[in-house]
């Protein structure tokens, strides 16, 4: 009966996915050793339609506190800053913001879980006294590729995102022996503790899984897509097994979505995974028309979990207006200036920036709250509905 189950399901997955038969075979022998062949079914869409329908206007910011270098210097016991978070949760609130997208990391769960579950839950109450949902990013395939424990690194002046890290690593993620062990129970106890908590939105499984991080060229795995891909897989079969109230994704972000036939092997299996479709766009505003038209044949509801590159041509007075229109939640880069360093454009990894650049390229406040731009917080208030009331 087993050999008959696997291959029915390796059938049916690859007319789903088009994903090459020796790929699916080991995520099909996976799923049946782990017990989770049965639970990798997405919404249907009309619950995800329903989910949606309940939902206001989602606006808000990928969020680090302005004290934080990088996931681990946010959540690690020692630079845990509450009164930062709350404070600077605080200046969302004044604009209407209403979620929060939060990186978390796999090391976290290895040095100390109870702990970090403690200030997953103390992080979840100072939003929720803000009035803010929380998108929790479970794994992120961007920037530095060898993440350590304990104290981060300081800045490199100047260089955006110059101390952020994967999750998991690239030792751990070319050695699927590990992942049943390691990263199987901080999937299954991360998502399990707050499955039905309220204050959690959404789960985003992986931020951008085929990234190759060109800063990090020659440190890199040189085919990263393929056990990104295997342990996307895998991931999302732990996800479904605890049963989460909230919808799980992992966004797009690159190449042409338009058609079927353009699809990437790992855009195909996100879209046809995420209850919710998720997508980035830092383009001007004809692009993300374009990105959030060849979303919609999917027919189900769309937010885009990064844009926001004022250089670029995605403003706030450009983008989100459009956002508004099309019903499609909006999440931007960056918040409050600080040791993330992403008022400096990407480029800055290649190119000197001797001081702060004249127009930012992603975050909306410095330290003391004040905005970079003044006009632009007077667009997210009017669009949030906050405009013309009390700020706090």
């Amino acid at each position: 009966m087993l050999a008959v189950f696997m291959d029915s399901l390796r059938e049916k997955h690859m007319r789903r996915t088009r994903i090459r038969p020796g790929f699916v075979f080991l995520s099909v022998m996976l799923f049946a050793t782990t017990g989770f062949a049965a639970s990798v079914h997405p919404w249907s869409a009309k619950q995800a339609d329903d989910w949606y329908s309940k939902q206001p206007f989602l606006v808000g910011s990928n969020f680090i506190p302005s004290t934080a270098i990088n996931q681990l210097e946010m959540w690690q016991a020692d630079t845990f800053d509450l009164p930062t978070i709350d404070r600077e949760l605080g200046f969302a609130e004044g604009l209407g913001m209403n979620t929060m997208r939060v990186f978390l990391h796999n090391l976290l769960w290895q040095q100390d879980r109870q702990g970090f579950l403690h200030r997953m839950d103390q992080f979840l109450e100072v939003a929720d006294r803000h009035h803010i949902r929380i998108t929790f990013v479970i794994f992120d395939s961007v920037w530095d590729p060898y993440p350590k424990l304990g104290k981060q690194r300081d800045p490199k002046p100047h260089v955006h995102n110059s101390g952020w890290v994967q999750s998991p690593g690239a030792d751990m993620l070319q050695d699927p022996k590990r992942w049943d062990r390691e990263l199987k129970p901080y999937v299954e106890g991360v998502i399990g503790r707050f499955r039905d908590d309220k204050r959690v939105l959404m789960w985003d499984l992986m931020n951008e899984p085929d990234n190759n991080n060109p800063p990090y060229k020659g440190k890199e795995l040189s085919k990263k897509a393929e056990p990104s891909l295997q342990l996307l897989t895998l991931e999302w079969a732990w996800a479904r097994q605890g049963k989460p109230s909230q919808p799980l994704t992992s966004g797009v972000w690159k190449d042409d979505w338009s058609s079927d036939e353009k699809l990437s092997q790992m855009a195909r299996f996100q879209l046809q995974n995420s209850d919710v479709t998720t997508f980035h766009s830092y383009g001007p505003p004809e692009e993300m028309r374009a990105r959030i038209q060849s979303l919609q044949r999917f027919g189900r509801p769309v937010i885009c979990t990064e844009y926001m590159a004022r250089p670029m041509g995605s403003t706030f007075q450009a983008i989100l207006p459009i956002l508004k229109e099309a019903h499609v939640g909006a999440y931007n880069w960056g918040f409050v200036n600080g040791k993330s360093q992403t008022i400096y454009p990407w480029d800055s990894w290649e190119k000197p920036y001797p001081a702060e650049p004249g127009v930012w390229f992603h975050d909306i406040f410095r330290k003391d709250g004040t905005p970079f731009d003044p006009q632009e917080v007077a667009v997210i208030r009017q669009l949030t509905g906050k405009e013309g009331s009390s700020q706090k």
